[in-house]
């Protein structure tokens, strides 16, 4: 790779981007933890540390399919400069912050495609969206949880007709184990999908300062790939635990058997939108999968308010954060002359 390109402002801005993977990995850990920590299989402490390793290791399964849409696939890539990135960066964590501060289990993901698509439309207008990527990921916004839930209502159903003459404690301890490795599957998942992200954007910088492969295809560093690993996984430590409350607990009470059904049903979606290349949300994912086997049980088991909320910030995150970039880029464009 040719360093040539390294200015002060491309280091703070790679800095920049995998702050957000922290936080992304600090807010999202409600994702891969509040199941096997709501059905105390795990202490939060330790359910943590669990997730963390298994989104740091997620890039030895993944292709980096979901970097190549977020890097080049949402904004035109001549359109991406250190303004741009920085705008979108700048709506995406605010907004996380937002949400993060509040409780509410908004979409890191989107929260980011909507800065990039922010910051594009406000430097070159609507032109600068590459439509059939942005279209891919909105489908996704409501494909990933409603896969989710379908996956885990009819996990629930099958493994209750399979256990039908088991006794209950028969049931609960083996599902207490078998948590581990849905756990361990919706972690790789969450690694896999989310930490792509920022992959993506550290890679289309690195393009536009001229360091790219040299070979004209899109391509990401493999420093740039562990680090944004370890961000993911270190933030992951550091945990989410109001939006782990929320996930856990508001949302429809869970024993490990139905924690088991809705980690492994959101871990097959994630697992099939990364191989995609789509980057959905992880969020989003859980969310409809917890609901699927709450719905299993009762439709009185979910609690239908909390979910409204959950939607109602999902509808929000991609235009809230777009105009918080979009402002963002006018004040760099201001400040900058």
């Amino acid at each position: 790779m040719d360093f040539a390109g390294v200015t002060p402002l491309l280091i703070i801005l790679v800095v920049t981007a995998l702050a957000f993977d922290l936080l992304n990995g600090l807010h999202d850990a409600a994702n891969s933890i509040a199941t096997i920590v709501s059905t105390r299989v795990l202490s939060a402490k330790y359910a943590v540390i669990w997730a963390a390793f298994f989104n740091f290791i997620a890039f030895m399964f993944f292709g980096l399919h979901v970097a190549k849409t977020v890097g080049s696939g949402i904004i035109s890539p001549d359109l991406v400069s250190d303004g741009l990135i920085f705008s979108a960066l700048m709506g995406a964590i605010a907004w996380n912050l937002i949400t993060w501060w509040a409780g509410i289990p908004s979409s890191s993901s989107h929260a980011l495609i909507g800065g990039l698509v922010g910051a594009g439309i406000a430097k070159a207008g609507f032109s600068a969206v590459i439509w059939a990527g942005l279209n891919k990921t909105v489908i996704a916004i409501v494909l990933s949880p409603g896969t989710g839930f379908l996956l885990a209502l009819l996990l629930v159903l099958i493994v209750s007709w399979t256990f039908v003459r088991f006794t209950p404690f028969a049931v609960d301890s083996t599902f207490r184990r078998l948590q581990f490795v849905s756990a361990s599957l919706y972690s790789l998942g969450h690694g896999g999908n989310d930490a792509q992200k920022t992959m993506g954007i550290i890679a289309a910088l690195l393009i536009a300062h001229g360091m790219g492969s040299g070979t004209g295809e899109f391509h990401v560093p493999l420093w740039v790939v562990l680090s944004c690993q370890a961000a993911m996984g270190l933030g992951t430590l550091f945990g989410g635990w109001r939006i782990v409350h929320t996930m856990g607990s508001k949302i429809t009470r869970l024993s490990p058997m139905q924690g088991f059904c809705a980690e492994t049903g959101g871990a097959i979606t994630l697992f099939l939108a990364t191989s995609l290349g789509v980057p959905v949300s992880t969020t989003h994912t859980i969310t409809g999968a917890i609901v699927g086997v709450g719905a299993a049980r009762r439709a009185s088991a979910v609690r239908w308010g909390v979910a409204k909320d959950i939607v109602t910030a999902w509808i929000l995150t991609m235009p809230a954060a777009a105009l918080i970039s979009a402002g963002a880029f006018w004040l760099v464009g201001r400040w900058m002359g």
